[in-house]
């Protein structure tokens, strides 16, 4: 015969009550008390899921711009500038959150073809993919790109390029500002762009494939050309950009990075940590002890499709990346669609943190050093 069950609950240890472990409550969320972003938020973060993800990631992203000490780095993949998000990278630059952007060189590439005054358009899906080839339209999922455009930029990019000191190598952060000195000197002051907004601001952009982009295609281009009329080639060394990375990040008392999507330019900007380790450790010379500290990523892979875009940011504790939570580390993850979740995170801290840029005492680089080994 079974025994009653609260024979069992009678003799068992008294249960906790959530409080007496100093657990957090969750609420019901009244959507009808906020009338600001930045309030719902608040209140996403009380409750569960994807909601509580997105709420603590704006909690995060305030700390790590609030933080005077903290130089934020942020990383672009997908398609974000034909998807009409290119204002949110304007925001942030011109807002002061943000001090380097690390991007993939197609989202610049469409993003110069909005900053130049051009259109995107969206897709008929009445309209095969090969009648879309045969007039021009580039498919990037639900929106086109014209052929034309980029024909236009490739004009833009080969013009500024080719001004650019005969015998200086170039690198991606290089060809960037001297394109937003471009945009800023030739387009209407109410044309806004990343690279406009950048080259103000004195942010610089990396693109660590720089080649696979139609950006890279567009020099590769002008080499052919240069090449035919007996010229010499223009070389490229992707390594000064890392260089000058390593130099305006590692030398910060605190960093944090936010992450649009993943791919290359999430591991190129996180393996910072990593590079300057392996400096001590490989030659002798004086290590940095470079980690990120805060961290907000918005992507919707998970862990388990086994990419670096779904990596969690405690994996990237064990190799070095980032300041362990025990540490005081503070690390959000948002898996979600970033043209849902990313606007409502501006919007929510331009009302937090109101129009005025942040103003930061960030650490300059010395311009003149070359050498990132220090003899000890």
């Amino acid at each position: 015969m079974l025994q009653p069950l609260v024979m069992s609950v009678a003799h068992s240890k008294p249960l906790g009550t959530g409080h007496s472990d100093h657990l957090e409550p969750v609420y019901p969320i009244d959507v009808a008390r906020y009338s600001s972003v930045s309030d719902l938020l608040k209140e996403y973060a009380h409750t569960a899921f994807g909601g509580r993800n997105l709420g603590e990631a704006a909690d995060t992203l305030e700390r790590m711009i609030r933080d005077p000490d903290c130089l934020v780095v942020l990383t672009l993949a997908g398609a974000m500038t034909v998807a009409k998000q290119g204002l949110l990278v304007c925001e942030m630059i011109e807002r002061g959150w943000v001090q380097a952007v690390v991007s993939t060189g197609a989202l610049m590439a469409h993003g110069l073809v909005e900053g130049s005054g051009r259109t995107h358009f969206k897709y008929n899906p009445h309209m095969s993919d090969e009648e879309l080839c045969d007039k021009g339209y580039d498919r990037v999922y639900d929106t086109l790109e014209l052929e034309q455009n980029l024909d236009d930029v490739d004009l833009i990019v080969r013009d500024v390029v080719e001004k650019m000191p005969e015998g200086e190598p170039l690198y991606s952060s290089l060809i960037f500002t001297a394109l937003g000195r471009h945009l800023d000197e030739t387009t209407p002051k109410e044309t806004r762009g990343i690279l406009k907004s950048a080259y103000r601001a004195g942010v610089p952009v990396f693109v660590p494939a720089f080649t696979d982009s139609e950006l890279g295609l567009d020099v590769a281009l002008m080499n052919q050309i240069r090449l035919r009329d007996g010229k010499s080639r223009r070389a490229f060394d992707p390594f000064l950009d890392l260089e000058a990375y390593a130099r305006l990040v590692g030398i910060q008392k605190h960093a944090g990075i936010c992450t649009i999507g993943g791919g290359v330019p999430r591991n190129w900007a996180q393996q910072l940590g990593p590079f300057l380790d392996i400096m001590e450790k490989r030659t002798g010379g004086i290590g940095r002890g470079f980690r990120f500290r805060y961290g907000v990523r918005v992507c919707p892979e998970p862990a388990h499709w086994g990419g670096l875009s779904g990596c969690t940011y405690s994996e990237g504790v064990s190799w070095g990346k980032f300041v362990p939570q025990s540490e005081g580390g503070s690390f959000s993850e948002v898996l979600c669609d970033a043209t849902i979740a990313w606007p409502l995170l501006v919007r929510g801290l331009i009302e937090r943190l109101g129009d005025k840029p942040v103003k930061k005492n960030l650490p300059q680089p010395d311009p003149n050093e070359k050498v990132l080994l220090k003899k000890r």
